[in-house]
């Protein structure tokens, strides 16, 4: 299986995970000049939720998911979310959250708030 195949199938595994929780899938791969968003959703309390999702052969303990996503991919993140928010988006929400989430072998595991 291929890369992006592979990517495709975690993030529908984690928008899957995402909608059984409450939320509601607003992107998956949001693309823009400065970077990609992997999944964007709304919490059922309002809270808006950049994922970013990693696929791992092996899992990860959690005090290790933090060193995941680097200085440089959370700036390129966050310049991501504000020109999807500047670009006529018309979502309202209580806050933001960037999340990270682990697919090993089907499983999906979330953290939030880990960057």
């Amino acid at each position: 299986m291929d890369k992006k195949t592979k990517g495709s199938e975690c993030e529908s595994l984690v928008s899957e995970y995402l909608q059984k929780e409450g939320h509601t899938i607003l992107e998956r791969n949001y693309r823009c000049q400065f970077g990609e968003i992997d999944v964007l959703s709304l919490s059922s309390d309002g809270v808006l939720c950049v994922t970013e999702v990693k696929s791992l052969t092996r899992r990860w303990a959690a005090d290790e998911v933090r060193y995941m996503v680097d200085g440089r991919k959370m700036m390129r993140l966050k310049k991501t979310l504000e020109h999807y928010l500047a670009s006529g988006s018309k979502i309202r929400y209580n806050s933001i959250r960037f999340d990270v989430a682990t697919v090993t072998d089907a499983h999906v595991t979330y953290y939030r708030g880990e960057f």
